[in-house]
Parts: structure tokens; sequence; C-alpha cells
């Protein structure tokens, strides 16, 4: 009679007891690890500590976002002060959410900013009039970026080429310079060198600490795409500011 008690029960027992075993699970393959990058059990991740600035990026994928839980999540002295949010990509596709995710983050007093897709094979030129079509850049926001991870099957020169045009125009119409977006070993392969002037933000989820490659002089670093935050349904990247709150705010558009 109590097995079958028991067998009726373990439903609403079992996710209970998987959660607890995962937990712990995870906190045993930490032992040992970097102490300046712990596992945050309320975002799910590792989280480089000796940063202070933490952010996230967000796109349709995310779907309909609280951004009001999502400012006032904290664990210990980590919280979110900033998001940037994908606002185009390519010449004709806009973000369906950007624009409530923009006036989201405004109404809450959440910083952000816009990012654009970058398609090599597109026009450089008609991608930021695109871009500046739907996006636009106000005191106080963080610099706009252009995202570039792929080639789309074209000559890393040509990419290059169109990434100027992107460049130089969103640069003149926002009197603000862009930063770049990109992966280690894209940016490694086809950009490192030839943008040095440009502020760098990274992604890499592969090594706990962007320090120790050399001439990756990053200004931000994607460093998780599976955070659980308050507020997002789906998995979100989480992000770190290589500087602290004074320079943070240094950095926003004038």
């Amino acid at each position: 009679m109590l097995a079958l008690l028991l067998f009726a029960l373990l439903p609403f027992f079992y996710p209970y007891v998987e959660k607890n075993l995962v937990s712990a699970w995870r906190w045993a393959k930490d032992l040992g690890r970097n102490p300046n990058y712990p596992v945050y059990k309320s975002f799910h991740i590792h989280i480089p500590v000796k940063y202070t600035v933490h952010g996230i990026d967000v796109s349709s994928y995310q779907g309909l976002i609280d951004w009001r839980k999502v400012k006032q999540m904290r664990q210990d002295s980590v919280h979110i002060s900033f998001a940037y949010l994908k606002a185009t990509e390519g010449i004709l596709l806009p973000d369906p959410y950007y624009l409530h995710n923009r006036r989201a983050c405004q109404k809450v007093g959440m910083v952000s900013g816009a990012y654009h897709f970058f398609r090599p094979r597109a026009s450089g030129k008609l991608q930021a009039r695109f871009f500046l079509a739907n996006v636009r850049v106000e005191k106080g926001d963080l610099p706009p970026v252009v995202d570039v991870e792929e080639l789309d099957g074209i000559s890393p020169g040509k990419m290059r080429s169109e990434l100027d045009d992107f460049l130089k125009d969103v640069s003149l119409k926002t009197k603000t310079k862009p930063i770049i977006y990109s992966g280690l070993k894209f940016y490694y392969d086809n950009l490192a060198g030839y943008y040095d002037k440009y502020p760098l933000w990274l992604s890499n989820f592969d090594h706990p600490d962007l320090a120790v490659f050399p001439g990756t002089k990053w200004d931000l670093w994607q460093h998780s795409n599976r955070a659980k935050v308050s507020g997002i349904l789906h998995g979100v990247d989480f992000d770190v500011f290589r500087g602290d709150s004074l320079a943070f705010r240094q950095m926003l558009v004038k």
C-alpha cells in the first residue's frame, strides 16, 4: 500500500528531486574552479565576477520580455545594468520586438542600445540606411553595434569593404563610433588588425577569461548564451563590460 502511494505521488516529487540533483552535480563539478568565475545559481551560468558591469543582449527569439523583472533581478552584487537590442538584419529584416523592447527599457530606466546583424552580401551603405531608419540613437544610449560573424560565401576583403561603408555612414549620421561585435575565431580570421580604432565586443563561451588572448583589446565580452533571467522565457546572452561603472558611463552616447 505504501509503495503504491509513493508511486502515485512520484510525479509531484520528481521535479523537486531532479532540480536538487542537477544543482548538486553542478556545484560538485565546480569544486576547484577559478574563484573569479563561479556559478551563479539564479542566472544558471558561470559569471566572471572580476567585472562589475553586467548586461544582456536580446532579439525576437526571447519573445515578450518583462523588463521590470529583468532590472530587479540580483544575486549578490550581480545585476543587469544594460541591454543590447537587435534592431535590424541585412536590408529588409527589422526585429519585430525592437520598438517594444526599446520603449520598455526606457520606461524602467534600463540603459540600452541597438545592434544590426550584418549581411556581407548586401550593400554596407544600404544596411546602414536601413538600420538608421529603424533606430534613433539618443544621449545616454549605448553606442550602436554591428554584429559581424559570417562571410555569407564572399571573400573577407569584400566583407570588410561593405563593413567599412556601414561603419562610415553610421558614424557620420550618429556622430558616434559604432562597436564591432564578433566571435573570437571570426575576429582573428577576418577582422583583427583592420578595425583597431573601433570598440570591440567579443563572443567566446569556451574560456573563463578573454585577457589571456593576445591582441584582443575588447570592451564587451559575451561569455554565455544560456543565462536564465527573470522576466525572459528563453535562454539569453550574458555580457560584461571591461571597466568600472564610471568608464561605462563615459562610453555612453553624449
